[in-house]
């Protein structure tokens, strides 16, 4: 999943950046609306974390201008004001959430999985599809009933995999969503965490999962060969 975080403090968006990294978030960050608001129209997100209180283009207009140019990610506000009809206004803007400062990380994180899930068929953390199941919240993996270990990034890459069954995955969509856009477009990463996770995913099973489509890209399928 990747994530465009508009926030001008630099304490909290590096903190927050650096906890959406460690639980397989791919983050782009942005200092002010003008910013954020171009970094969306191109770019692919999963979700947007939009302070309100921001420099140059408040969160309100940013959010109104994305929705009036079709940008239809969801948007997860955040403000520091208690007043409830600010809290209507950001959603009347076209946000899909907000969430109060100061607030809880484990919240934050649960309603991204809340936002991010209606856009899918998925409305539970546990994804189980070709006898793989992966769980958002503890960030653990099985295939038949067998544990597997996955660092973060082969866990963002499965999560997209299993949330695109049957459907050809180019590397542009691949970095789109699991790299942030510091991801080098000439190198070998994709290719070589695609094989680290094959090695994980298929070895000892039967049906080999994770195919390439040459000229194409990957695809996540149980069709036999």
């Amino acid at each position: 999943m990747r994530v465009l975080l508009v926030e001008d403090d630099t304490k909290i968006s590096s903190a927050l950046a650096r906890g959406l990294k460690t639980e397989a978030y791919a983050v782009d960050v942005a200092g002010d609306g003008k910013t954020g608001e171009e970094l969306a129209k191109i770019n692919e997100y999963d979700i947007i974390i939009l302070d309100i209180m921001l420099p140059k283009q408040d969160g309100w207009e940013t959010c109104t201008k994305l929705r009036k140019d079709n940008i239809t990610t969801p948007i997860l506000m955040l403000t520091a004001l208690d007043d409830v009809s600010d809290r209507i206004k950001g959603l009347d803007t076209g946000a899909d959430d907000y969430l109060p400062k100061p607030f809880h990380f484990r919240e934050l994180l649960a309603r991204i999985r809340a936002l991010t899930r209606r856009r899918t068929e998925s409305r539970s953390a546990v994804l189980e599809l070709f006898g793989v199941t992966l769980d958002v919240n503890t960030h653990t993996a099985q295939r038949d009933g067998k544990t597997i270990r996955l660092s973060a990034k082969e866990f963002a890459l499965l999560e997209l995999f299993i949330m695109n069954p049957n459907k050809i995955l180019s590397r542009e969509t691949i970095s789109e969503h699991v790299w942030d856009m510091n991801f080098d477009p000439h190198s070998n990463v994709i290719e070589a965490f695609v094989k680290f996770l094959r090695q994980k995913i298929d070895k000892d099973f039967p049906t080999r999962l994770i195919r390439t489509v040459r000229g194409s890209g990957y695809i996540f399928t149980d069709n036999k060969e």
